[in-house]
């Protein structure tokens, strides 16, 4: 990325495939300062030719909407892009060997982070020992992030850093947990910051996302951390940045006014993860003798609700376990009954993740207006009969887990993001995980799951008017390589595709597992070319 520099002011782009509900057969678009102009056919392009800047020959490219990444962690992605990544470790062996390796090469790091171990996969099925990293490192400061980042393995030298700080070995949750991490993340420099924000917006716009949602808080990050990113996002050429500044009631509302953010909001936490046994739960796990951790109750959600809509931000929380989810239900509805329901649902507050769902709390969701922050590729990497859901939770329950299509059914909102760096920036990967679900009634449609991860996330922060290209919305879109397109037919939303142009129905490319997924060639936000994969 680079300085922001002045882009041609008319760009018509033709002989391609345009996805627009504007015009289901649109072959061409003209893009002007910024915006989208005309869409339309081959043909009525050529009335445009002598007027524009440029023009774009897509030599049959797929041209859509950018994506929208609803939750993401931008510097911490970045330090995994960049730094010590486990979580295509297959064993605890191979992950110890990376640490050694990583420590070997890193002899200035005051402090060696490293994330995304996940001993849910390895044989034996155990995180590494203190005393195995002491080792490892050569005795130096090491805070080593699960996959999900609601539990860590730290060195010995890393507590010693805390004063008066004494834990017992293995993974460090809740409090202990956040005090150690914001010792590790206090030894970033400004400049690995900036470097690790840098390439995480680069790789996001290389993948064809226009923009982020950062949910960041006082336990995640830091003030400086958020404030640089929405700067940085504002004076280099990238995706937009939409922050979030998970902080509880009024001095959350304050200090989200006070840095940038959009709402406080995000990852305002009314429980932990699964994976960590940190999600908090009605019924205990299958796996451990109790039902996880609650942050917050409906009493402190209602507080926090009021607080945000009486003052026109967003409120949001991330929920994962049943438990906490019905926290979220209760004290959202006490809210609306003290400040009235149209504001509440005129306020469109987020819940994050919301994978443990009831029929009772999808309809509250429908009734109270929230819009539903949710990442499919946690069903793709931990669903499914053998997998981590089911070890903690077993088979039954681990299938109810993220019931997109009742969620749809309802009437609620949603917003696709990876959560990055829990799971990869991977937006084709998303819907694909959506639209093929491990459980087969959560499925939805291609088209669905697309619009979830573009137009929703736009909706999520208020924005009707894009994620779409039609006329007067932002021109924020993508080129993509692909193969054929196809029109999911309305009968069979999953196992049968149509290419009927009778449909009247902008295509998309075949997701089905096993096939390529489409590639990236340019990604443009707000008119400006963000991307351009090298050699097109």
């Amino acid at each position: 990325m680079s300085e922001r520099t002045p882009e041609p002011a008319t760009v018509l782009l033709r002989r391609g495939e345009v996805h627009s509900p504007a015009d289901p057969f649109a072959t061409a678009m003209v893009v002007e300062r910024g915006q989208v102009a005309w869409v339309g056919s081959e043909g009525a392009a050529d009335a445009f030719a002598d007027g524009v800047d440029e023009v774009v020959d897509l030599d049959g490219a797929l041209v859509t909407p950018a994506f929208t990444d609803a939750h993401v962690h931008t510097t911490a992605t970045g330090l995994a892009l960049t730094g010590l990544d486990l979580s295509d470790a297959p064993s605890l062996e191979a992950a110890l060997s990376l640490v050694r390796d990583f420590a070997a090469g890193r002899p200035a790091d005051r402090v060696l982070l490293g994330h995304g171990w996940d001993a849910a996969r390895w044989p034996g099925g155990r995180p590494p020992t203190r005393a195995e990293l002491d080792t490892a490192t050569g005795g130096r400061p090491l805070y080593l992030s699960r996959i999900d980042v609601h539990s860590a393995v730290v060195t010995t030298a890393l507590l010693d850093l805390v004063p008066g700080f004494d834990t017992p070995d293995g993974p460090l949750t809740a409090d202990a947990h956040h005090t150690v991490r914001a010792i590790a993340l206090a030894a970033i420099t400004p400049e690995q910051r900036v470097e690790a924000q840098r390439t995480a917006l680069a790789h996001a716009a290389s993948l064809g996302v226009g923009s982020v949602h950062e949910c960041a808080g006082p336990d995640i990050s830091s003030e400086d951390d958020f404030t640089g990113l929405l700067r940085l996002a504002a004076e280099e050429l990238g995706p937009r940045v939409v922050g979030y500044w998970a902080e509880w009631a009024d001095k959350g509302v304050a200090k989200a006014r006070e840095l940038g953010a959009v709402g406080a909001a995000g990852d305002l936490f009314v429980d932990g993860s699964i994976g960590s046994h940190t999600a908090c739960l009605h019924q205990p796990y299958t796996d451990a003798g109790h039902t996880g951790i609650a942050y917050l109750d409906a009493d402190a959600v209602a507080a926090h609700v009021v607080a945000c809509t009486e003052a026109g931000l967003q409120a949001g929380f991330h929920a994962i376990g049943d438990a906490a989810v019905t926290a979220v239900v209760d004290g959202v509805r006490a809210a609306a009954e003290k400040v009235g329901l149209g504001r509440v649902r005129a306020a469109r507050h987020r819940v994050e993740h919301a994978e443990l769902l009831t029929p009772e709390t999808i309809a509250a969701f429908a009734e109270l207006g929230l819009t539903a922050s949710v990442q499919p590729a946690f069903d793709a990497l931990w669903g499914g009969e053998e997998g981590m859901y089911a070890q903690r939770l077993g088979v039954e329950r681990a299938r109810a887990l993220n019931p997109f299509a009742a969620l749809l059914r309802a009437g609620v909102p949603l917003a696709f993001g990876s959560d990055s760096p829990v799971t990869p920036i991977d937006p084709w990967g998303t819907v694909r995980a959506a639209a093929f679900h491990r459980t087969a009634e959560h499925r939805v449609s291609v088209r669905a799951a697309f619009t979830a991860h573009t137009r929703g996330g736009w909706r999520a922060v208020g924005r009707d008017d894009a994620g779409v290209l039609v006329p007067g919305a932002p021109a924020d879109y993508a080129v993509w390589r692909t193969d054929a397109l196809v029109v999911q037919a309305p009968d069979d939303r999953v196992a049968r595709w149509s290419t009927d142009p009778r449909s009247g129905t902008p295509g998309l490319p075949d997701l089905t597992p096993g096939g390529d997924l489409p590639v990236c060639l340019r990604t443009v936000v707000g008119g400006r070319t963000v991307f351009v994969r090298p050699g097109e």
